[in-house]
């Protein structure tokens, strides 16, 4: 059984923030649009969630935070996704390097990791400490268990990074299995964002010696120099929300049929059985696009 919104938009992706928890402040952080979350869910609970997606027919789980791999039970996590799931993970890489293996053998599939800034300065400006070493090990380690394609995500922060794309593109290029995604900063009010990003993507469609256009979103991917590069646009795109298959959980345990909309939230922690199915299909029937 399929779960499709009245949008028909069929709802065949999980993204589940393991905790509000991480050893980054950076400064833009939405924190997957948790508000004020409560006590974490269990490993219980979270193997029940995927129990009940994966009967659903849902075919893929992101674990996201916060920082997920400051769970303890980070590698018991990936071992609870059904086998009809592909498990990936977004991280900072901070503390990715000594688990990557484990997480690999346990079932995770490829990770996404965090890097705003290859200067070392700049990024402690934006994440509040001096890390930048530890997550390129953490990007190393990564290819070395497999855990590919890497994709290095990348914020685009007006007069912080703008200067550094051209690194980027470098530093991923010489990587194996690597593709680097610059995002557009949500932010609600700003148009100028919009135009910087707009601007960023007509540049690499003149510059791309291969444009190849994914199903997913409509997104293009920029083929330069060796690089794979596409770029986010979650914000002022009908299109990103038009293709949207993706239902969240919260933390504290509370299923988010949208990222920007907080008013619609249901409750799932500690349910089980036919009351979970039930609020599963209540939260899909909730859904609806953001941006139309």
């Amino acid at each position: 059984m399929f779960l499709t919104d009245s949008y028909n938009r069929p709802v065949t992706n999980l993204r589940i923030s393991l905790t509000a928890r991480c050893n980054l402040k950076c400064k833009y952080c939405h924190r997957e649009g948790e508000v004020s979350p409560k006590d974490e869910m269990s490993l219980d609970d979270i193997s029940e969630i995927l129990k009940t997606a994966a009967k659903f027919n849902m075919n893929s789980v992101k674990l996201t935070g916060g920082e997920p791999t400051m769970r303890k039970d980070i590698v018991d996590i990936i071992h609870s996704v059904p086998k009809s799931m592909e498990a990936s993970m977004t991280t900072n890489g901070t503390l990715l390097a000594p688990i990557a293996q484990d997480l690999k053998d346990a079932g995770l599939s490829r990770v996404n990791i965090s890097i705003d800034s290859l200067n070392r300065e700049k990024y402690k400006e934006i994440s509040g400490l001096d890390y930048l070493p530890r997550v390129l090990d953490g990007i190393d380690a990564a290819i070395d268990a497999n855990l590919t394609p890497v994709k290095l995500n990348v914020v685009l922060l007006k007069d912080f990074n703008e200067n550094e794309i051209e690194d980027f593109i470098s530093y991923a290029g010489k990587k194996k299995d690597v593709i680097l995604q610059f995002i557009e900063l949500m932010d609600l009010n700003s148009d100028e964002k919009k135009s910087q990003i707009h601007s960023l993507e007509e540049d690499l469609e003149k510059r791309a010696k291969t444009i190849i256009t994914r199903r997913m979103h409509h997104r293009k991917k920029y083929c330069i120099e060796g690089a794979e590069v596409e770029i986010v646009r979650p914000m002022h795109n009908n299109e990103f929300c038009a293709f949207c298959n993706r239902l969240r959980v919260t933390s504290d345990g509370e299923l988010k049929p949208c990222l920007l909309r907080h008013d619609n939230h249901i409750n799932i922690k500690g349910k089980r059985g036919a009351e979970l199915e039930s609020l599963f299909e209540l939260a899909v029937s909730k859904r609806e696009p953001f941006f139309k």
